[in-house]
């Protein structure tokens, strides 16, 4: 049973609201919403693992859906945030909801040996007749963070203040604005992949290319930071993660063909590798492309390496056992844990940018630097330092003992004809 059938997404909430919202006007009977956020949901997720967590917010869901007031519209607006809209229900009646729904999730919850007791912070907001519709909702999502900022597991009422910025429902606005041209792209031909050079600090030779992606989409360019989040919430992260891969492994394959054979990096998101299909998806990259696995390089963050969930345990293995290498990404930004480094299957480590643009004055981000570049090359491990856009940063970086650098200072990402021209130059 799908827990969560019966839960409008963001859309069809700004819908209903809508028409609830005429409805309440044209009765004069009151409007109450309830924006509920889980409070500390992430510790979760990094505690028991992302499958865990799925099946701890299933089992919220459900509790929602059966407990609730028969009348209530349920939603879930983002990952571990859901929306009750209540018709024809007055302040008092919904602050009596909003305590219902705290101890509805309170119950104990078995999360393998732990009995989990999940708060949550909710804001509530009451409809006046004469406000946008969706500002309701903007001023319950205020209210609701306002709760969380107050210690979280309590409820927050909306004042009658406009809410103006980008919270909540105009955030969604813009998302799914990006979402439909995300489609569009997919669609009309308007993803991209450039490549960004990594070269070894020893002797200046090409470690790899790492593949991002560009999208374009009604003659506009949509920034990465803009449209990542949005394929991430929405699930489209996973077509454009098969895309990216897909693409990579036939430039790499190209490669070969006119002798410039490069090693591909492409990064994994956390959606593809929790799908049970990313083993088939890798194995029909490598049937498309008739490329070795070793040149198709997959990047994951420290996270992902630590997710302790069976599909992502089994995922892992299949790539390795595919001969596909594996880099942890960003590292410094997540567990950051040394003691790991000695158990997990990649043999490449990416230092975050983070400790890499205060060089050389950050003595700190040095000594940092430092250890783990002495620790991960006892394991055998490459380490590029990411973000490199000084001469003093790359020789302070050599001075730590980094193996690679990648950055603007030795190449901006390429589109695909002026790496082939930059492959020529170098080699």
């Amino acid at each position: 049973m799908d827990s969560l059938t019966g839960f409008l997404d963001r859309k069809a909430c700004m819908r209903e609201i809508d028409r609830l919202a005429s409805q309440a006007r044209q009765d004069e009977t009151p409007l109450c919403v309830l924006w509920i956020g889980l409070d500390r949901f992430r510790q979760v997720n990094t505690s028991f693992g992302h499958e865990a967590g799925d099946n701890v917010l299933a089992m919220l869901a459900y509790r929602l859906k059966t407990q609730a007031d028969p009348e209530a519209i349920l939603g879930r607006i983002g990952g571990d945030e859901f929306v009750v809209i209540l018709p024809r229900t007055p302040m008092p009646g919904a602050e009596i909801a909003a305590d219902r729904i705290h101890r509805i999730l309170q119950a104990p919850l078995e999360v393998g040996q732990v009995a989990l007791r999940q708060a949550c912070s909710i804001g509530l907001a009451l409809l006046d007749l004469t406000e946008r519709p969706l500002d309701v909702l903007e001023r319950a999502d205020r209210a609701m963070h306002d709760a969380k900022r107050a210690g979280g597991n309590q409820t927050a009422v909306a004042g009658e203040e406009r809410i103006t910025g980008r919270f909540g429902t105009e955030l969604a606005r813009e998302e799914l604005a990006i979402e439909e041209r995300l489609h569009e792209a997919l669609e009309n031909g308007g993803l991209a992949l450039h490549y960004q050079p990594i070269l070894n600090l020893a002797d200046g030779s090409l470690e790899a290319c790492e593949a991002l992606m560009r999208c374009n989409s009604r003659g506009a360019s949509i920034q990465p930071n803009q449209f990542i989040p949005v394929a991430e919430k929405t699930g489209l992260i996973i077509r454009l993660g098969e895309w990216t891969m897909l693409t990579a492994a036939r430039l790499a394959d190209h490669l070969i063909q006119i002798g410039r054979p490069t090693k591909i990096a492409v990064n994994v998101s956390r959606a593809q590798l929790t799908a049970p299909k990313f083993r088939q998806v890798l194995y029909g990259v490598l049937a498309c492309s008739d490329v070795p696995p070793g040149l198709i390089e997959l990047e994951l963050t420290e996270s992902l390496f630590m997710d302790t969930s069976e599909t992502v345990r089994n995922n892992l293995a299949a790539a390795v056992e595919a001969g596909f290498p594996l880099a942890i990404d960003d590292f410094g930004t997540g567990y950051s844990c040394l003691a790991y480094l000695k158990d997990l299957p990649a043999r490449k480590l990416k230092l975050d940018r983070a400790f890499v643009k205060g060089l050389p004055e950050d003595r700190k981000s040095f000594a940092i630097i430092r250890t783990i570049t002495q620790l991960a090359a006892d394991l055998g491990m490459t380490i590029v330092a990411e973000g490199v856009e000084t001469d003093a940063q790359r020789d302070i970086l050599a001075e730590a003992g980094v193996t690679a650098l990648q950055g603007f200072l030795l190449s901006y990402p390429l589109p695909e004809t002026e790496l082939e021209t930059w492959l020529a130059t170098h080699y």
